[in-house]
């Protein structure tokens, strides 16, 4: 091949290669974590700082891990969809590397609709799931697997087309994977 076809080559590569990745979808970032047990954790819990919660006390259960912060502004505009999963799943708050007053005091003007929070004000449980922005919310299976993840603020789209529909997946499976 002529030498000076391999500039033209390289450039033609690169070039499918950029225009390939204008049309992925950055909400759609695969998790490595999909489909493999979610990272254990033992927290205390935000309103009662002397329990813990962990991933090991959920067990048997299909539940909703939802990573939120009182100085997240994606989370006030998803709150109200978040909440429309409450009393209808184990839905478990993880406060973000937020303080505990804070957290409080948001919950309390804004509604409540987690069964519990769990306070990670290191963020190192955010970091174990593969958090690196909030909001993110996580489907966890009766054994524990992490089986859907979604990155950014969950619109009501997001909860009639991807949400509730994963959640009945996991249900009617009986999780046998």
């Amino acid at each position: 091949m002529n030498r000076y076809l391999w500039p033209l080559v390289i450039f033609v590569g690169v070039s499918l290669l950029l225009w390939r990745g204008l049309s992925l979808n950055p909400r759609e970032i695969p998790s490595a974590l999909i489909d493999k047990p979610a990272p254990t954790f033992s927290l205390p819990t935000l309103h009662q700082p002397e329990l813990a919660i962990s991933r090991d006390t959920l067990k048997g259960k299909v539940w909703v891990l939802n990573v939120w912060a009182s100085w997240c502004v994606a989370c006030l505009h998803e709150h109200p969809i978040i909440s429309q999963l409450s009393g209808k799943i184990d839905l478990v708050g993880l406060n973000y590397k937020d303080t505990r007053s804070e957290a409080i005091k948001w919950l309390e003007q804004n509604g409540n609709p987690y069964n519990v929070s769990a306070f990670d004000q290191a963020g190192d449980v955010g970091i174990d799931y593969g958090v690196y922005g909030v909001p993110e919310t996580f489907v966890i299976d009766q054994v524990g697997k992490i089986r859907y993840k979604h990155i950014g603020p969950v619109t009501q789209e997001d909860l009639d087309g991807k949400l509730i529909p994963a959640i009945a997946e996991i249900r009617d499976s009986g999780s046998k994977g």
